[in-house]
């Protein structure tokens, strides 16, 4: 309260800042179509007035135009999405209203065309152009394109945008929205699906045209896996198209996290191949040096040594099991990849099985991600005792032996699953129980099999990807 003499009234409230106001008045709109599509004549007229007056294009208004299209008829404005709804350094002194509307109809144009999503059919050009605003959305929360939806980029900030927010009240600055990205991915995700689902996929696979403007993503690659059975001729040959490209894309994020680093100890009880590329020319000099001659200022050197290269390497084994029912499509996608990649290891004996109520053995085409998911029928319930029923063979050497079991572990035969799990666990095999395998790292896991798990000191670890990732190298290198 404003002090004042006793027996004087109290001065009246400070009149509200214009920018607040403006602020205020888009984000109304804002709330507005997304709540309801029709326009909202008096907020649309003052949304436009406030984008006009302080020197934005009304293409931002514009619910038909994308993020893209308005950035490439205005480049200057790039460089304001980029990062554009994380927090921003505290400095002391009075806020720039001024900037905190200008970022408030950015973000209310990005958000808008992400979220408001229009009822019917889904061309291929509508879905194109919600995948390039989706990724404008990624960069404005401080990801890279593609981080939150389906893992083929990571995060761009410190702290994968697990940034600290500020406070964004009542006269705060634009939306900080990073606290909400473990939410805002998975939702992304689901948006993606119904737009996909709401498309005419067939009809868009067999037009090249349609199909090359397709962009290969988690819920495509599930839809065109569960109706490749029912595709034929281009559309088929379209659909593998797809699912490569978007395999390619996947492997190349996760072979950067699969370092193939150097392993073992060195074997000095083989002989070192005496060739030119291992000879130690340090210590050839160093135990020589007693061949010096001064006059000459020559070395003679009498004996050459060669540095050991062979080391002491155990193959390891690695059993991945994966729960390839409706609920665990991402997971099937991502595991293969990853086995993929770890078959390519020269001391990493890479078994690949997947199941729903019945269990096939892919290891022949471990190596091939592609391949391997053309053999997959997504969907149908999970038993997972069929599964054990193959791996368990395959655990020749326990103790140089990783079983990866990734599901949901909603089993209808729980206590039969578990105790041959706990009978792996016990064998001195490394068992790792994994709930999904994300790049957001959402995913539900029975509570039963959780609390279980725990107690056995297994626990399930999170669904994040570099999670098993790290897990695996830990136990292989």
């Amino acid at each position: 309260m404003t002090g004042h003499s006793p027996g004087q009234a109290p001065g009246p409230a400070p009149e509200p800042d214009a920018s607040d106001n403006r602020r205020q008045v888009l984000y109304w709109r804002l709330l507005a179509r997304l709540f309801d599509p029709e326009e909202q004549a008096a907020l649309e007229s003052a949304s436009l007035a406030v984008v006009e007056d302080i020197g934005l294009p009304p293409a931002l208004l514009d619910p038909d135009a994308s993020v893209g299209s308005v950035v490439q008829r205005h480049p200057e404005l790039a460089e304001e999405f980029d990062g554009l709804m994380t927090p921003e350094p505290e400095e002391d002194g009075e806020r720039d209203r001024a900037a905190e509307v200008r970022r408030a109809a950015l973000a209310s144009k990005v958000l808008l065309n992400v979220f408001a999503s229009r009822p019917g059919t889904v061309t291929a050009e509508q879905l194109a152009r919600w995948q390039s605003d989706a990724e404008w959305l990624e960069r404005a929360l401080g990801c890279r394109p593609g981080a939150l939806r389906g893992g083929r980029g990571t995060a761009g900030r410190p702290g994968g945008g697990g940034v600290s927010p500020t406070g964004t009240g009542v006269g705060g600055p634009a939306p900080d929205l990073s606290r909400l990205l473990p939410e805002i991915g998975p939702e992304l995700g689901s948006i993606e699906a119904g737009l996909v689902q709401r498309m005419r996929l067939r009809e868009v696979l067999a037009d090249p045209a349609l199909a090359a403007r397709l962009t290969p993503s988690m819920s495509l690659i599930e839809q065109l896996l569960r109706d490749k059975d029912n595709l034929s001729g281009v559309a088929l040959a379209n659909a593998k198209a797809l699912i490569r490209r978007y395999v390619d894309e996947v492997t190349e994020v996760l072979r950067t996290q699969v370092e193939k680093s150097t392993v073992g100890e060195l074997d000095r009880s083989v002989p070192p191949k005496r060739v030119f590329r291992n000879l130690d020319i340090d210590r050839t000099i160093w135990k020589n040096l007693t061949n010096w001659s001064p006059e000459e200022e020559r070395l003679y050197v009498d004996r050459l040594y060669y540095r050991h290269t062979s080391r002491k390497t155990t193959p390891q084994r690695l059993v991945v099991v994966v729960d390839q029912s409706g609920s665990m499509v991402d997971s099937m996608v991502n595991c293969t990849i990853l086995a993929s990649i770890f078959a390519g290891l020269p001391k990493v004996d890479v078994h690949l099985i997947a199941y729903d109520t019945q269990a096939l053995d892919l290891t022949p085409w471990a190596h091939d991600p592609f391949e391997t998911l053309l053999r997959t029928k997504l969907g149908g319930g999970t038993d997972g005792t069929v599964a054990m029923a193959l791996a368990q063979p395959k655990i020749a050497e326990p103790r140089n032996t990783v079983v990866v079991w990734i599901s949901d572990f909603y089993e209808w035969r729980r206590q039969e699953l578990f105790d041959s799990m706990a009978a792996v666990h016990r064998s001195g095999a490394k068992f790792i129980p994994v709930g999904s395998v994300t790049s957001s790292g959402r995913g539900s896991v029975d509570p039963w099999f959780r609390e279980r798990f725990k107690d056995l000191g297994t626990p399930v670890i999170s669904g994040h990807i570099k999670k098993l990732v790290h897990e695996l190298k830990t136990f292989l290198t």
